[in-house]
């Protein structure tokens, strides 16, 4: 337990980054195939409607699959972690916009969902603040590269869980929200299990 204890907050950070990204490349899929993002046309709703609004953007096509191609690449670089600093920053106006959207429009507790996605993405801006700060010509911070959160099976777990949502999204028509989660969970906590024993038996070997 040492190991989880020790490196609670990076471990935080580390699956904060692929629970935001994962949901934003599940989120792009759908514009990319140029497909609505609800089920049925916005057309008839009125205009000042979300769904009318939808309609709006998903009728634009080429704007429509840029806004999917922006999020898919912004996704893919959080979960990598090691160019996860500039998926947060990327993030942040996609997260702020899409919580200010559902804002301006009644969507019930979605908000909630939103508001917790901007939260997450501002918390990741402030884990990497340190570095980030020279944006604004304050000196840097340069943590130790040995640090967890740059192991290579970090990223080898972002891939596995983008590859998985992307082929998942891409061949299932009618998608199980609950399915992709339970596949994204086993993956992830696969990931965690081997930082573990790989942490494990470091510590046996030194001492």
């Amino acid at each position: 337990m040492t190991f989880f204890k020790k490196n609670f907050w990076t471990l935080f950070v580390i699956y904060t980054r692929y629970a935001l990204g994962g949901a934003i490349v599940f989120a792009s899929i759908i514009k990319i195939k140029g497909n609505r993002f609800t089920t049925n046309s916005g057309e008839d709703y009125p205009v000042n409607s979300a769904w009318h609004m939808f309609e709006t953007l998903y009728q634009s096509g080429l704007f429509w699959e840029f806004i999917g191609w922006s999020q898919l690449v912004v996704g893919v670089l959080l979960m990598t972690q090691k160019w996860a600093k500039l998926g947060a920053l990327l993030c942040f106006p996609i997260t702020l916009n899409i919580f200010i959207i559902t804002l301006s429009y009644y969507f019930a507790y979605t908000p909630v969902i939103t508001g917790m996605m901007l939260l997450a993405n501002l918390l990741l801006l402030a884990w990497d603040w340190q570095e980030l700060k020279s944006l604004i010509n304050i000196k840097p911070i340069f943590k130790p590269r040995e640090l967890l959160e740059y192991e290579s099976h970090w990223a080898l777990t972002g891939l596995l869980l983008f590859l998985f949502t992307v082929i998942y999204r891409i061949s299932v028509k009618r998608y199980d929200l609950f399915l992709w989660l339970i596949f994204c969970f086993l993956i992830g906590i696969s990931g965690l299990i081997y930082g573990y024993i790989k942490h494990r038996n470091i510590s046996i070997k030194i001492n």
